[in-house]
């Protein structure tokens, strides 16, 4: 039995999820030990604010790089992936510029509409945000195709201690949502640098601006461009549907509602980011293996969905039975409000938990443009849940139970589909 578990736990797929699996626990131990405290020092409106903000980027962030940093895994080759790399980087810089051109102009209108009075000047962060956010993206993609797990697993407790820690250390004597925001800013550019920094010298990312490359940069781009066309306007609604509660609850109800959802919705993604944190690029990399040695793809993605949903039903359930209680004693009582938010919000994490490996699969499918109508039709959905509870029912409450029960049968119904879409399916390389 000892002899079957070790030869089990060094296969390389369960090692680099051990390996992953190790940094985000010490990581999520890390922001679980020290939010007890940092919440009792911000307050729900601070943390509203730096929600929307945060909301903002990630609905901007997808595009920045048109999502061609994921398709550095797909790479046929090194040059092909480094030629993905330089593509994100210009796709990023032009994004940027533009956004910064739109928040000049419609600044005050932007502040206005989402009561952002107090960090209306920090929305000006967001350009430069997307350009590191591409550069990170580009830097962890490559750490998945060159399998070096271990540096993600290091990166992430180093950047949970210090991005925590800033908080906690200056927030005992400016406790304002500026310095949540700039610490997250700051934490996208420090992960980046760690990376690349930490990452081995023989399997360093290096690509060059060289413009006698620039045929060959249009050869790789049009080889790819299902991503930016299909990959990346899912990724962007998703972002969307991902913030949506945020910037409605905001707008609607005011901060301090948006301040009860951020948390919550950060507490229940510490069990989240554990896992697909730790599964989700090794899950990408094996799926990517088996697709393109015509392997059985619908096998790996039951195991996967099951053994999420095994590990995801207890804290869940937990959260659903006893969330406020739970918030009051670990966040203070003027927390309570967010423990109910969190009972809804649970019911849509769980499911979104374990359609991980579905969405993980679809760009190895090459089924994009079925995920971009499926999150199209997950944003409607939530626009006119989140609609009903605030303005037939009036309640925040209301609107995110009828949010998260719809979100949760969506993301079941994909499972489902994605398990048929593999029966299907050949592999086919990229020209």
């Amino acid at each position: 039995m000892h002899a079957k578990v070790i030869q089990f736990a060094e296969r390389p797929f369960i090692r680099n999820v051990m390996m992953l699996g190790s940094g985000s626990a010490a990581a999520q131990l890390i922001t679980l030990l020290l939010s007890p405290f940092i919440t009792r020092l911000y307050g729900p409106e601070a943390y509203g604010m730096m929600g929307v903000f945060i909301s903002f980027t990630f609905i901007i962030i997808p595009v920045a790089a048109m999502t061609y940093p994921e398709a550095m895994i797909l790479a046929n080759n090194s040059n092909e992936a480094s030629g993905l790399a330089r593509i994100s980087m210009i796709c990023s810089l032009a994004v940027a510029s533009g956004i910064g051109l739109l928040l000049f102009l419609f600044n005050k209108e932007v502040i206005s509409l989402f009561n952002l009075q107090g960090i209306g000047n920090l929305l000006y962060l967001i350009p430069v945000i997307v350009i590191f956010s591409a550069y990170l993206e580009i830097i962890e993609s490559w750490l998945v195709r060159t399998k070096q797990f271990g540096v993600k697993a290091k990166v992430e407790v180093v950047q949970a201690s210090l991005l925590q820690g800033s908080r906690l250390g200056i927030g005992s004597f400016y406790p304002l949502s500026l310095i949540l925001i700039i610490s997250w800013s700051l934490g996208i550019a420090g992960k980046a640098f760690l990376l690349s920094s930490f990452s081995s010298n023989e399997k360093k990312l290096k690509f060059s601006w060289n413009l006698n490359q620039g045929t060959s940069l249009k050869k790789i781009a049009i080889s790819y461009k299902d991503f930016p066309l299909l990959r990346a306007p899912q990724t962007i609604l998703y972002g969307i549907s991902e913030g949506l509660p945020v910037l409605l609850l905001a707008g609607l109800f005011g901060p301090a509602s948006a301040g009860f959802y951020s948390i919550g919705r950060t507490v229940l993604s510490m069990p989240t980011n554990l896992i697909t944190r730790s599964v989700g690029s090794v899950l990408y990399s094996k799926f990517v293996e088996t697709a393109t040695n015509h392997g059985d793809l619908k096998k790996i993605l039951l195991k996967s969905t099951l053994a999420l949903a095994a590990i995801g039903a207890f804290p869940f359930g937990i959260i659903c039975l006893f969330g406020p209680e739970i918030f009051v004693l670990v966040f203070g009582p003027e927390w309570l409000m967010a423990g109910e938010y969190s009972r809804w919000i649970a019911i849509w994490v769980f499911f979104l938990l374990i359609s991980n490996p579905s969405r993980e699969l679809m760009p190895v499918l090459s089924y994009q443009g079925f995920h971009l109508k499926f999150t199209i039709l997950s944003l409607i959905t939530g626009i006119c849940s989140l609609g009903l509870g605030a303005y037939i029912f009036a309640s925040e409450i209301a609107a995110l139970a009828i949010f998260g029960i719809s979100a949760g049968i969506l993301n079941l119904m994909f499972i489902i589909i994605t398990v048929f879409l593999c029966k299907n399916f050949k592999f086919q390389e990229r020209v």
